[in-house]
């Protein structure tokens, strides 16, 4: 497959413009000020995580650009709360449209359903998708490294923790291990090349030694068997992102409770 990164941030920027004018930077901003002055408090996904014997981020995934729908007919108000239910640390929910098959509207629909810590899963390169992240009810977002200078990502990171958001920032390889010391509460190593769609676990262990141990690190992508987290759990990891695996399960719930299950009787 083309490696398409580039095609999916350019058509983020082209998306960018035309939310910006349905509601204006402006507007959203005071919209996110007055619903912060009357928060009483925030859900912290990177503290779930470190206490948990399990760590699985639960996705709610239903497309891929590489390989298509997964599951067209999964419902935003089911899937996630029945995550919620069987034991997920925490939820992931893909918000892009067109690569994906999702929708900000999907965090809207989870979050009176839930108390789990919610991870906006999406490719984030501007300030206004961070604000539209904390009206809809996202605890955390995704910055990924291979789509931000390191400047922005600072940045970035910076203005989430202003409006109280977490942020989960994502690796791939040895290029950009600089961007570790940059000031987010998880560490990710996707699998996955963002490029190709090539899947590789081994990725997570090539990188877990050379990560900052104080932070809370995710392995993400490809990880569908018992022994492979536990495996991870080893090398340092304490959340494990979780989509496809469960998606393409009859019951994705159900999956995730017999996988908790399996982790919790060999850890203990």
């Amino acid at each position: 497959m083309a490696d398409i990164l580039e095609e999916i941030v350019a058509w983020k920027r082209r998306e960018l413009e035309q939310r910006r004018k349905a509601i204006p930077s402006r507007t959203l901003y005071e919209a996110v000020e007055r619903m912060m002055d009357a928060d009483a408090g925030r859900r912290s996904m990177s503290r779930a995580l470190a206490k948990s014997a399990t760590g699985i981020i639960a996705e709610f995934k239903r497309k891929s650009p590489s390989k298509g729908w997964i599951r067209e007919e999964g419902r935003a108000e089911e899937i996630p709360a029945s995550y919620a239910r069987h034991g997920a640390s925490a939820l992931s929910i893909l918000t892009d449209e067109k690569f994906f098959g999702g929708s900000p509207d999907f965090i809207r629909t989870t979050r009176p359903l839930v108390e789990t810590p919610i991870l906006r899963k999406d490719f984030i390169i501007d300030e206004y998708q961070l604000f539209e992240a904390r009206l809809i009810g996202a605890d955390a977002v995704l910055l990924i490294a291979a789509d931000l200078r390191q400047d922005e990502c600072r940045t970035l990171i910076h203005t989430a923790h202003e409006i109280g958001l977490e942020v989960l920032l994502e690796l791939h390889d040895e290029a950009e291990l600089d961007y570790a010391d940059l000031d987010a509460e998880m560490l990710g190593v996707n699998n996955r090349h963002l490029g190709t769609f090539i899947t590789d676990v081994a990725q997570s262990f090539c990188l877990a030694a050379r990560l900052p141990q104080d932070r809370v690190l995710v392995s993400e992508s490809g990880i569908s068997s018992l022994e492979t987290i536990l495996r991870l759990r080893q090398a340092g990891f304490r959340g494990f992102l979780i989509g496809e695996h469960f998606m393409r399960a009859e019951d994705p719930g159900k999956a995730l409770e017999q996988l908790i299950a399996g982790i919790e009787t060999a850890t203990f």
